[in-house]
Formats: structure tokens, C-alpha cells, sequence
């Protein structure tokens, strides 16, 4: 259960939203505006923050900085706008993710689980096993068979990310936050590359993948299918 302040300017949103998140366990608060918004993270703390940016009391995607100013929670943005320029300027404002209006439910849920999930301490595990592959997390050491698997340092990141929550779903944003520290216009592009490059090592065929499975349209997610994971710090 998380507490979830949402901020949008049309009623209908809010109260549809309220409904989605509260049958889900989640606590809703809402603000009509800025201005609400503003104040409410002043007054209280959030676990997530659903906002459009389009509200009339404030200039353009403002709203978010401010926002981010008085929050570390995550930042989810619904807009009408689907232009790259303006997802872009959203993220580097400070959003964590950004879906374009009109959205599924189902899609939003997902994203939300994955800020979530990236936002909140968990018990990692130091090593994950899937068949023969051994990812040793605490060790920095990837085996199959027992034989080393060479990784560059930036593969291997993303690998640990992916790791650290194995069998959960983590978004593209989250990714690229995680492991280059930045959101650029190209970086799914970048991810992209990446990923076939891990596949390419670890999956026995790597234009079929079993292993790092892709969630079309959010992100990507380590397959264990029920493996066994060793707990410890894998940090």
C-alpha cells in the first residue's frame, strides 16, 4: 500500500484515479491544482506522485520542479503531450516517468509498481541462480558452468539492477536513472544496445530470449522462474 497524491486539474481524472488506486490498497489524496499540490507535499509525505503538468496556476512544466524541491517521491506525469521535447524537459525537470493521456490503467499500475520498487530499500539478493548461470552480485563475478562470463562495467550494471529485483518488472526510466545517472532523448536507444549486448553473452539464444525479457512498452525484467536466490546485501 502506498500514499498517493494525485494532481490534476480534471475532476473526472482524479475521481477515476481515487477509484483505480484506493480498490488497489493504495491511500489517494488529490489536488485541482499547483498550488494544492504544493502545499499538500509540504504537509505530508508521499510514496508516489501522479501530476499534469497542464495545470492553469502555474507556467508550462514548472509545476514539476517545485514539486521536486519539497519531494523525493516519485514523479509519474499524465499528459496530453506526446512530443519528445516536452517528455524529455519533464524528466529533466525531475519527473521519473511520463504517460501520455488517454492511458490504460493496467499500464499506469505497472509504472507505478516500478517507481516504487526503485524508490523503496529492499532486501537484495548477493547472488541469483538460473540454471547455470550464476550472477554473483556481492562478487561482481558472472559464471556458466563455472567458467567466467565477461562483462564490461557498464553491462554488468545494468545486469545488477535487473538482478537486485529478479523476476519484477523495472521501466526503461528507471533503468537509465540507475545506471547512467540521466534520462536523455536517445537513452532507450542506449538501453537497447545494452540489453542485445547482454543477450548476447548470457542467453543460450540470444534472438530468443528467456532470461532478460522485455515488457513491451515499460521496461525489461531478469527471469528466474522460480531459481534459487541466495539473500544477503548485493548491494
Amino acid at each position: 500500500m502506498a500514499r498517493v497524491l494525485v494532481v490534476d486539474e480534471d475532476p473526472q481524472v482524479r475521481r477515476f484515479l481515487g477509484v483505480s488506486l484506493e480498490t488497489c490498497g493504495h491511500r489517494v489524496a488529490e489536488a485541482e491544482n499547483a498550488s494544492d499540490g504544493l502545499r499538500l507535499c509540504q504537509g505530508r509525505k508521499y510514496d508516489l506522485i501522479i501530476l499534469d503538468p497542464g495545470v492553469s496556476d502555474m507556467t508550462g512544466l514548472e509545476v514539476i520542479s517545485s514539486i521536486r524541491r519539497r519531494s523525493a517521491a516519485p514523479i509519474i506525469v499524465l499528459s496530453n503531450r506526446a512530443d519528445e521535447a516536452t517528455k524529455v524537459e519533464a524528466l529533466d525537470r525531475g519527473a521519473d516517468d511520463y504517460v501520455v493521456k488517454p492511458f490504460g490503467i493496467g499500464e499506469l499500475m505497472a509504472r507505478m509498481r516500478a517507481a516504487l520498487r526503485t524508490s523503496r530499500p529492499l532486501l537484495k539478493p548477493a547472488l541469483v541462480v538460473v540454471g547455470d548461470l550464476r550472477i554473483d552480485l556481492s562478487e561482481r563475478r558472472i559464471t556458466r558452468n563455472g567458467r567466467d562470463v565477461h562483462l564490461t562495467k557498464r553491462e554488468f550494471d545494468l545486469l545488477k539492477v535487473l538482478a537486485s529485483t529478479p523476476d519484477h518488472v523495472i521501466s526503461h526510466h528507471a533503468l537509465l536513472k540507475a545506471v547512467w545517472k540521466t534520462v536523455r532523448g536517445d537513452g532507450v536507444t542506449y538501453l537497447r544496445v545494452y540489453i542485445m549486448q547482454l543477450r548476447e553473452k548470457l542467453e543460450r539464444i540470444p534472438s530468443r530470449p528467456t532470461l532478460i525479457v522485455t515488457e513491451p512498452g515499460v521496461g525489461y525484467r531478469l527471469k528466474t522462474s522460480g531459481d534459487q536466490l541466495s539473500k544477503g546485501d548485493g548491494s
